[in-house]
């Protein structure tokens, strides 16, 4: 007779009572959101935040090369609004105690962002979405759409983004989707290395140099960009122009886990510290059934849209991104983003291309895949 092995539960569970607490809260408006990292798109906000993906792009960083573009000023990188809401970058509620992973977003941008504009949100948790996955078996996809406004009250922005909420307990023992990395270390040559870090030599920003629609055919290929490698330095340098979703010191800690019990889960010491260490603690990491400390889900579908600026031009905007993320990218991966033109059409008098894009890490494993869709400038 064959032996069932019983799961250690050494973490909240996912139960019926949370996931109907979780479905009264469909389509209410959240009220008393917490607190942005940045209310604000300052100049150092944005270079910052820029910088935490790896994006050097005049565009966002300097002013003076800036103030010579048809803006006048510094502009928003697209993905800088990730900064402006806890609950786009995966704050949720519901289910205590429960992990969240952020695994994507569907962003539709009206109007850039320039410098000192004031952001304001609202949000609504907007769908509850039953999944079988082979990282923790049953799952739910927990959805929330979120407006962004200028202070001119302008609709700049939207975005559906969303989380998995799984059990720990269950993505640790029984979960198969990284059973032939766990434990492992994947040492790369400084020959390969080297030969990789071409691609960052000769990364191309468009920039002042038009990318005319008419000289863009369907199955045009992008220049592959390059992320990585992935080190705990990289993530907290995201952290450090993202903001976190719970990083806190001293006082400001203690307030946050003494008002969510949920969130506080012993480290080593026996302090409860926040989840979001998965990204920096290893050994933390492997608890909750992932390979080790990986990257954050909205700096890589930042990448994406990064990959898309770079091609564009200043005078290109990017207006749609879909992006799905497709597993956990550890300390030590490589990715590599490419794209290619899919779609070219008009729209309202306006020029369009549609991206389809690809991220896989060195070992040929699909990180993410999104699609983008640009207006260009016309030659008319």
């Amino acid at each position: 007779m064959a032996t069932v092995l019983k799961t250690e539960q050494r973490f909240p569970k996912i139960t019926e009572e949370g996931l109907e607490d979780l479905r009264k809260r469909i389509g209410v408006k959240i009220e008393n959101t917490v607190e942005p990292w940045n209310y604000e798109a300052t100049r150092d906000g944005i270079r910052h935040y820029a910088h935490g993906i790896g994006d050097d792009n005049p565009l966002w960083c300097d002013p003076d090369y800036a103030a010579k573009t048809k803006y006048g000023s510094i502009v928003a990188l697209p993905s800088f609004l990730f900064s402006t809401s806890r609950i786009v970058s995966g704050y949720c509620g519901g289910l205590p105690g429960v992990h969240a992973m952020w695994a994507g977003a569907n962003w539709s941008w009206h109007k850039p962002v320039l410098r000192n504009d004031v952001i304001r949100t609202e949000a609504y948790l907007k769908d509850l979405v039953e999944h079988q996955t082979r990282f923790a078996g049953r799952a739910f996809q927990q959805i929330y759409h979120v407006d962004f406004y200028n202070q001119n009250g302008d609709h700049v922005a939207e975005c559906d983004s969303y989380v998995f909420r799984t059990d720990r307990d269950e993505a640790r023992e029984r979960g198969t989707k990284y059973e032939s990395v766990k434990g492992g270390t994947d040492r790369i040559s400084q020959e390969q290395l080297e030969e990789w870090f071409d691609l960052y030599r000769n990364e191309e920003i468009r920039g002042s140099t038009p990318r005319f629609w008419e000289d863009v055919s369907e199955g045009d290929a992008l220049p592959r960009m390059m992320k990585g490698p992935m080190t705990v330095t990289g993530f907290i340098g995201y952290a450090q122009g993202w903001g976190g979703l719970y990083i806190r010191t001293n006082k400001l800690h203690f307030q946050l886990i003494d008002a969510h019990p949920g969130l506080g889960i012993p480290n080593h010491f026996g302090i409860r510290d926040v989840p979001e260490r998965v990204h920096w603690d290893d050994a933390f990491a492997r608890e909750v059934g992932t390979p080790g400390a990986y990257d954050y889900g909205p700096e890589r579908c930042s990448w994406l849209t990064h990959h898309i600026t770079n091609w564009i031009g200043d005078d290109g905007f990017l207006t749609k991104s879909d992006c799905q993320i497709r597993r956990h990218n550890p300390d030590g991966d490589v990715i590599f983003i490419d794209g290619k033109v899919s779609r070219k059409f008009e729209e309202g008098g306006k020029k369009f291309v549609e991206i389809e894009q690809r991220a896989e890490t060195h070992r040929g494993e699909m990180s993410a895949i999104g699609t983008a869709v640009a207006e260009l400038p016309s030659k008319g």
